[in-house]
């Protein structure tokens, strides 16, 4: 797992290891890095299942200007640490040790809002929907931002009542579904 483009590109990043444990692989990552396009410096990023923290540092090496990363694991959380300590982003980051949903709600309360929002969370879970619900309910992305989800490829991400409000983008990869979504631009 490394850095695929930008600042430290080519870095090994640390991961931790197990069962449990499902790093975006590369080859997944740089082809999500080239639908989104180029990252704006101002862009505010939250991933939530952060695991080793591979894709919101991705977004900082390209020059997102901040990133929040919210896991639910210490463990992992020390590894999203390590990673940061050894690209030098640890001033452009936040680490939150918290469930996805606690996050969500205080996120929120706390008024912020993100410009991308990238959740993997652990596939035998099926959460995507879920997840979809809640970041759409509490307001937590930014009118032109992505909401980037990856889950098991059969996995259910949204439904028709959201298909007026939001377009929804799906590539597979294998066993992996990559969903991108956006609010739809009012008229």
């Amino acid at each position: 797992m490394r850095i695929i483009s930008g600042t430290n590109k080519g870095k090994k990043l640390y991961a931790p290891e197990g069962a449990r444990v499902r790093p975006t692989g590369d080859k997944i990552k740089e082809a999500l890095f080239n639908i989104i396009g180029p990252i704006d410096e101002e862009a505010l990023v939250l991933e939530l299942f952060a695991g080793s923290g591979s894709i919101g540092i991705e977004f900082l090496a390209r020059g997102a200007k901040h990133c929040t990363f919210v896991d639910v694991s210490r463990k992992s959380l020390s590894y999203v640490k390590k990673n940061l300590d050894l690209c030098n982003f640890r001033d452009r980051a936040k680490i939150l040790l918290s469930d996805y949903e606690k996050a969500i709600i205080n996120l929120s309360e706390a008024n912020e809002r993100f410009d991308y929002i990238f959740a993997d969370p652990p596939y035998d879970l099926k959460l995507a929907y879920k997840i979809v619900n809640a970041i759409l309910e509490y307001h937590l992305l930014k009118n032109k931002g992505l909401l980037i989800i990856e889950s098991e490829k059969s996995e259910k991400v949204i439904d028709k009542n959201q298909a007026n409000m939001i377009e929804c983008k799906e590539k597979i990869y294998g066993r992996t579904k990559i969903s991108i979504i956006r609010y739809l631009e009012e008229k």
